[in-house]
């Protein structure tokens, strides 16, 4: 599912990225031990918050899926009241000329299904690159609440490559893929660890969990 990549390019070699610290051990539910996702409260219909759309200069909304044709995709992004407000505040705090591009948030859980099928229809993936749809409404899949959103990096309103294609289901894609030692000798794979080190540094102070698989 990385057909739209051509969003994503290269950094210009005149980008200076902001120094950030290296990551921390992030979030993975598929390793054993690991703290699992929180439940939804048992009284919490009648306390939901609206979905909105996101609309703000320094927000991109790529819809990847839609573009793909993919069923129940839409061409906005939505997400959860204070998903959007966080991403908002997110986004303002970066230095000028840098910004968010989102390439999906909100999914209806029948596209959940859908992306959940392309991707294991592949034989020999390992699991957690794609949350398997849940039928118990007390563990819903991130995407489908509208609090959970896929996004890069833009430089004056350009999504950046972060060393991998959207939706590439590697290794290569982990957050921390790159934090290894030998990626500090290769200028491509030291700038792409740090733009995802500015991601998780930019999303994680605006609160949101930013997780192992994905960067």
């Amino acid at each position: 599912m990385s057909d739209f990549d051509w969003c994503c390019q290269s950094p210009p070699p005149v980008l200076q990225v902001p120094a950030c610290p290296r990551l921390p051990v992030l979030l993975d539910p598929e390793v054993s031990g690991s703290e699992p996702l929180p439940r939804v409260p048992a009284d919490a219909a009648g306390r939901s918050e609206p979905l909105v759309v996101v609309r703000h200069p320094r927000i991109r909304s790529i819809g990847s899926y839609w573009h793909m044709g993919l069923s129940g995709s839409v061409g906005q992004l939505w997400l959860r009241r204070r998903a959007a407000d966080r991403l908002v505040l997110a986004a303002e705090s970066l230095r000028p000329d840098w910004g968010l591009a989102v390439f999906d948030g909100w999914r209806d859980p029948s596209l959940q299904q859908e992306l959940y099928q392309l991707a294991y229809s592949r034989p020999g993936l390992p699991p957690g690159f794609v949350s398997r749809p849940s039928p118990d409404p007390a563990t819903p899949t991130p995407h489908t609440t509208g609090g959970a959103v896929d996004l890069t990096l833009t430089w004056r309103n350009r999504p950046l490559a972060m060393g991998t294609g959207f939706d590439e289901f590697d290794v290569r894609a982990f957050s921390s893929s790159l934090e290894a030692p030998e990626a500090a000798s290769d200028p491509v794979a030291s700038q792409a660890r740090d733009l995802r080190r500015l991601l998780y540094a930019t999303m994680s102070a605006a609160g949101f969990v930013v997780l192992a698989r994905e960067w």
